[in-house]
């Protein structure tokens, strides 16, 4: 049976996806001489919180997730952030493969919230494999073996990498989800005041509150 190592080499957004996409660059090595005629390869993404540093700001912002930086002793803990799959053609001793990952700006996900805190640095990956490996034996019949959950690899990711790519898809821009009775008052103030635009209203509101001396 083959034995498969994995490697991630490197991040870069994807452009022209239908969602905001990240590629990481993994290889996938053959530690046997058994050439691989297939993989379908499962990956599961987490996010090692607890194994960077953050900065005072950075802790401002997430104190929704893990609560007053006190606590985070007790608190701050792993993500669990995608699952993705691919699928690895043939090769022998080893080849190179983009993992997708999709990164929703969805704000009511851990995940997507996690990363717009930050300011800078890395983002600690842990990324751990199974799967179905397939290959011939020596009669040439082809063979199936599961990957073990044991298969896994770390990956700095580079803050400034997730930022290129929602900035690719949303320059600019950050979205906000609504209970509809919030939505249909602010529908409704937008309409009266003749307000153009959702940021014009919003704006509006903001304004007359600090106006009234309210923060």
């Amino acid at each position: 049976m083959p034995e498969l190592d994995f490697k991630v080499e490197g991040a870069e957004p994807l452009p022209y996806c239908a969602t905001p996409t990240l590629a990481l660059k993994l290889r996938v090595t053959c530690t046997t001489s058994t050439p691989v005629q297939a993989v379908a390869l499962d990956c599961q993404v987490r996010i090692e919180a607890q194994r960077r540093r953050y900065r005072p700001a950075e802790q401002e912002r997430l104190l929704e997730l893990f609560g007053e930086p006190e606590r985070w002793a007790r608190t701050l803990r792993s993500l669990l952030w995608t699952h993705a799959s691919v699928s690895v053609p043939p090769f022998e001793g080893e080849t190179v493969v983009d993992l997708c990952l999709p990164c929703t700006f969805d704000f009511n996900v851990q995940a997507t919230r996690y990363f717009d805190a930050l300011e800078e640095g890395v983002v600690p990956l842990e990324l751990l494999f199974s799967g179905s490996v397939f290959f011939s034996d020596e009669g040439g019949r082809l063979q199936v073996e599961r990957i073990s959950w044991g298969k896994e690899a770390t990956f700095p990711l580079p803050v400034a990498t997730w930022r290129q790519v929602v900035e690719l898809y949303y320059p600019n821009t950050a979205w906000l989800c609504l209970r509809k009775d919030v939505f249909d008052r602010l529908a409704a103030y937008k309409a009266k005041a003749t307000l153009p635009t959702w940021e014009a209203a919003l704006e509006s509101l903001l304004e007359a509150r600090a106006e009234a001396g309210q923060p």
